[in-house]
Formats: C-alpha cells, sequence, structure tokens
C-alpha cells in the first residue's frame, strides 16, 4: 500500500435520536474516540508521534482527519492487513486492541459505527455491529535457507551476533558464534553477504523469529551486464524467423481450449 498523508477517522450513532456530530456528542464518546484515534495512529512501534499530527474536525458524524502520515510506514502495512477479518493477529498489538474495543462497542450500540479511510475511500476499513475482526492461531515452523542482504555489525564480546540489513531494507538479528566469526577471513562487515540459516518461520506472515547462523556462504550472487546481454542476443537469433512468438507457443500447446 503507498503511504499517503492523510487519514479520516469517524464515528457515527444516533443517540437520543440526534445524529452525533461535533455539536451533539457525549462528552465520554469524544474523550473515548480521541484517545483511540491517537493509540491507533502510533502503535506500540510510535512510528507516528501525535503530537506532530494535525488534526481538523469535519460536519456530519464525529470525523478527525489526521495529517502528516507518510513516513508511517507500519500504519500502511496495518491498514493492508486489515482488508481481512483474520487480520489482527497480523497487525500492531496497540492498533489491534482498537478495533477491538471498537468493535464491541459497536456490538453494544448497534447504531454505533466507524469509519477509517483516505478522502477517496480507497484505503481504510470499517467497523460495525456485524463485523467480525479476530486473532487466528499464529503457527511457527522450523525452517533451513538463505538470507542475502547487507552486514551492518557482527561480534560482540559476550553474544555474537550478526545484523543482517535486507534487501527490504530491515535488519534482523541472526544469532552466530564466536568461532563461526573467528573462522571467517572475510571481513564482511557493510558488504553483501548469503548466509545459510536455520529458523522458525510464521506461516501467515513469513516472520523469521530465532535465527541462528549455519555458515556464510562463499556464492556471492552478481549481475554481469555483457553476460545478460550476450543471452539477449542469442535468444533474438533464435527467434528472428517466428513473426508471432505468442502464437507459436500456443500452437505447441495444442492451441486454444
Amino acid at each position: 500500500m503507498k503511504p499517503i498523508n492523510e487519514l479520516r477517522f469517524a464515528v457515527s450513532d444516533r443517540i437520543n435520536d440526534v445524529e452525533v456530530g461535533p455539536k451533539h456528542v457525549p462528552l465520554a464518546l469524544l474523550g473515548e474516540f480521541q484517545k483511540d484515534v491517537s493509540e491507533f495512529l502510533k502503535g506500540a512501534g510510535r512510528d507516528v508521534d501525535p503530537m506532530q499530527v494535525q488534526v481538523s474536525v469535519e460536519d456530519g458524524s464525529l470525523a478527525f482527519v489526521a495529517s502528516g502520515l507518510l513516513a508511517a510506514t507500519s500504519l500502511w502495512v496495518d491498514l493492508e492487513h486489515l482488508k481481512s477479518p483474520d487480520s489482527l493477529s497480523l497487525i500492531d498489538a496497540k492498533r489491534a486492541a482498537v478495533v477491538e474495543r471498537w468493535q464491541a462497542s459497536a456490538r453494544q450500540n448497534p447504531k454505533r459505527s466507524y469509519l477509517v479511510a483516505d478522502r477517496a475511500a480507497q484505503v481504510g476499513f470499517s467497523v460495525n455491529s456485524a463485523s467480525d475482526y479476530r486473532k487466528v492461531e499464529q503457527v511457527w515452523v522450523h525452517v533451513e535457507k538463505y538470507l542475502h542482504g547487507k552486514i551492518v555489525d557482527w561480534g560482540g564480546k559476550t553474544k555474537a551476533n550478526v545484523h543482517l540489513e535486507l534487501e527490504n531494507g530491515k535488519t534482523l538479528m541472526v544469532e552466530s558464534s564466536q568461532n563461526l566469526i573467528a573462522q571467517e577471513e572475510r571481513n564482511l562487515v557493510y558488504h553483501m553477504a548469503l548466509l545459510h540459516v536455520t529458523a522458525e518461520e510464521n506461516l501467515l506472515t513469513g516472520a523469521l523469529r530465532n535465527v541462528r547462523l549455519l555458515a556464510f556462504d562463499a556464492h556471492q550472487p552478481s549481475y554481469d551486464e555483457d553476460e545478460f546481454k550476450r543471452m539477449v542476443a542469442k535468444g533474438t537469433q533464435a527467434w528472428a524467423n517466428v513473426p508471432d512468438s505468442a502464437a507459436w507457443v500456443e500452437n505447441l500447446r495444442g492451441g486454444k481450449v
């Protein structure tokens, strides 16, 4: 999901036969909603500082428009997850707690609903009395795999960890031994490396935990521009006499069904 700069948080309800809005809202609901919006924005990782977020109050339902959110990386990841009801185990724990509170509140007050969305209503989610956001059991399996990235730090007096910056920008701590690092003749700090590791992998999210180094792999993948050009030229020559490559492949497969 591409980050945008603002989100609209709204709560709708009808109390004493009057629509909730800026001019008519119970003080308790106003306080709870303001607190929930702040907690949802910052999450446990605090990648949003509510003190730096500008908020405006809109007419209609009680709505806050929060701006200054471009750097809120985890926020946009969580909003993507919230497209599915089985998402509360996947998102930030504090944001999940807010969604659970809203869901419980809407079930107790069937006219109440919550909305988090951008201006075009293309990003976000809603909570009402029929919502069923829930947590699912996390399943971790033991795996053995190769991780490619840049080593930004390694070693230590008591714990010989390797800090590997992955290609997605995240840094993963890999448990090692002093012997494994001492036996490595190359100084790989600030260099790309391929690590052979064991770990536990989350079947839902792909997240890794308890990552342990088995070996520094000697193979270093590289891109050879000249070799790529030679392969392209060879392929172009081989297909030079085929006027329609797609039709040729389709005919080889037996034609369209």
